[in-house]
């Protein structure tokens, strides 16, 4: 059988005051011809459809194309599960009904895991539900005062699954898997909890033949082959820059064995970060080899006050997202103590010095030196003179 897995679409992702609808059905496309050109016979979204518990219409109604594409047009089933940004209530209304389309949505806490069976090829393949699920909520529900974290959520979902080990079982599941290797995250993914009450035991899967995960914005896997991320279709942040984004092909045996393969996604405009001189970053030679229409993040390296660089910027990259100025970490790692006796011991040149580099974080260097004894000068002057 050949699984596509995704994860983490955000429809609806507001970045920087911009909403990235475009962005995604650019992206959404691509995902139908890799379900077409790889002959997929299974398509798993592991959590975080939306970006907020209440989307935008316009987010609805992208959702709403894609998924009737994939199911209706290509008639591939879709299994897909609640993410922390998700309302499962929104996301699983009329699950029932669309059973018999092929949709299977779980996002509500059942006293069993929900477990789709797809027959292929005369063998079972059983697909287990864990959406994303609070540890109040669970606690409450289930009545049981020991569950407190996130670990024990997934503990007591798998507790009373019996695997059956002729078959093939696939985990679908949102949260923070960890094993013994750090595992890379990013900005735009939000905290579950503080307090390390987030983190779940990769050991609750090792009985699985895969497991499919949501959370974390990049494709990677948790200790085994057999257990990754598939990571957000987009870069929804400038932490993501030198993400490779794109869908996990699982092609997995009756046995068990499987290949897996990343099929990179290419946005319609990619998000970088640019770095340099005002004058240097408008110049055609430096632009005219990059996609302007990208959403940019620019680091300004100018010593000195700016007039509306943003502005000018936007003139040549048009999606310019943020903008700050480079400080000087030597500098920026030094505090100016200024006391009553410092001011009355030290020279307002001096004074003045320490203020620059505490406020620019830069070197105060001679330039600038003889500048302000100039206006020191002056200000002497008109002192006198009244």
């Amino acid at each position: 059988m050949k699984i596509l897995h995704t994860a983490d679409w955000h429809i609806g992702k507001l970045v920087n005051g911009v909403y990235m609808t475009e962005d995604q059905k650019y992206i959404l496309e691509q995902i139908v011809e890799i379900i077409k050109k790889e002959k997929i016979d299974v398509v798993i979204i592991a959590g975080d459809l939306y970006d907020r518990s209440i989307p935008p219409v316009e987010a609805v109604e992208l959702l709403d194309t894609y998924l009737s594409k994939i199911l209706l047009e290509i008639k591939v089933p879709v299994i897909a599960i609640s993410g922390n940004h998700d309302s499962a209530d929104r996301l699983t209304f009329g699950n029932k009904i669309l059973k018999d389309r092929g949709l299977y949505i779980e996002g509500k806490l059942k006293k069993e895991v929900e477990k789709v069976i797809i027959k292929y090829e005369g063998i079972n393949y059983n697909f287990y539900l864990l959406p994303y699920l609070d540890p109040a909520e669970v606690r409450e529900g289930l009545e049981d005062s020991t569950i407190k974290t996130h670990d024990d959520v997934i503990k007591a979902m798998l507790k009373n699954i019996e695997l059956n080990e002729e078959e093939i079982n696939i985990a679908i599941a949102h949260g923070y898997i960890l094993g013994t290797e750090s595992l890379e995250e990013c900005d735009s993914e939000r905290p579950l909890s503080i307090g390390g009450t987030e983190f779940i035991d990769v050991k609750h899967f090792e009985k699985f033949d895969y497991t499919a995960l949501g959370h974390l914005h990049r494709s990677q896997r948790v200790i085994y082959d057999k257990v990754r991320y598939s990571g957000s279709i987009l870069k929804y942040s400038f932490s993501e820059v030198n993400h490779k984004k794109g869908v996990v092909i699982v092609d997995i045996g009756s046995e068990g064995q499987a290949d897996y393969k990343l099929v990179e996604l290419i946005p319609l405009r990619d998000m970088r970060i640019i770095k340099g001189e005002l004058k240097e970053l408008l110049k055609p030679e430096v632009y005219e080899n990059t996609n302007i229409e990208d959403y940019i993040h620019v680091v300004l390296t100018d010593d000195g006050e700016l007039i509306d660089p943003m502005n000018k910027l936007r003139e040549v990259y048009k999606n310019i997202l943020s903008l700050e100025r480079q400080k000087d970490s030597k500098v920026n790692d030094r505090e100016a103590k200024v006391t009553r006796e410092s001011i009355k011991i030290k020279s307002k040149l001096q004074l003045f010095k320490e203020f620059y580099t505490t406020i620019t974080g830069l070197e105060f260097s001679k330039e600038k030196e003889e500048v302000v004894l100039e206006v020191l000068e002056e200000v002497n002057k008109l002192e006198r003179a009244d």
